[in-house]
């Protein structure tokens, strides 16, 4: 059951809001989270919906601030102008950042060039294998913990790393499944490998220090989960291979 308004203490509202307007950073360089209105221009999506549903319960305005990568997300951090935002769990952003249980799951793989001897996803990591990825992506993040022999090329978004990998004839290209099945089926010089090398954990999050609102956030998600809001924002959406998290 939604919470009443006047339930949420002043306390909490002021820790979510202290400029009075919840400012939710928005990412639109992951086609899952957030899409752009092709009518409109305005974005939408699951992220755009549970930062409208947090400030409705909240009583107070939303303002979404557009990014074009998750780690500009993550870099805007340190100027102060987001409240809330929808990244991957990473340890690098955990330092910072207070995150909730994720409440999507996606899948993380590799793009190769159709005649490519890279099948499967271990076949990657070898020496002379350069990847491209999106620079402070969880991907990139993650692969560059995890890599061992190959190179990562990085880029600033998604969709210039695309462009790099096929103009620089890369030998990979990392990044999120629907994205590059989406890119793959309009170049069909390119695959998208079967299998995964990581499971993205997409959640909220706030910056650190503000721990009442932190709590309220966790119990937020949760909710949203367990009442079918992400699966229905999901659907809208039509992001039918993305999972709703299971519950924290």
């Amino acid at each position: 059951m939604s919470q009443v308004l006047s339930q949420i203490p002043s306390e909490i509202v002021k820790s979510f809001a202290p400029t009075g307007t919840l400012r939710a950073a928005i990412n639109q360089g992951n086609t899952v989270l957030a899409q752009k209105d092709p009518v409109t221009g305005e974005p939408k999506g699951i992220t755009v919906d549970l930062a409208r549903e947090l400030a409705r319960r909240l009583g107070v305005p939303v303002e979404l601030i557009t990014f074009d990568a998750a780690g500009k997300v993550f870099e805007a951090l340190k100027r102060g102008i987001w409240d809330i935002a929808f990244l991957a769990v990473e340890p690098v952003r955990a330092a910072e950042i207070d995150f909730t249980a994720p409440y999507v799951l996606i899948e993380g793989t590799y793009m190769v060039p159709k005649d490519s001897s890279l099948k499967q996803i271990a076949d990657v990591d070898r020496a002379g294998v350069r990847i491209a990825v999106a620079t402070g992506s969880a991907y990139d993040l993650y692969l560059s913990r995890t890599i061992k022999n190959a190179t990562l090329v990085r880029a600033p978004t998604g969709p210039q790393a695309l462009e790099m990998f096929v103009r620089d004839r890369l030998e990979a290209a990392g990044g999120v499944k629907q994205p590059l099945i989406e890119f793959a089926a309009a170049h069909p010089e390119v695959r998208v490998m079967e299998g995964r090398f990581m499971a993205i954990q997409q959640a909220m999050g706030m910056p650190k220090g503000r721990p009442v609102a932190a709590n309220y956030l966790r119990g937020f998600v949760e909710e949203m989960k367990a009442s079918g809001f992400v699966a229905d924002a999901l659907k809208r959406s039509n992001q039918p291979d993305a999972m709703v998290a299971p519950p924290g």
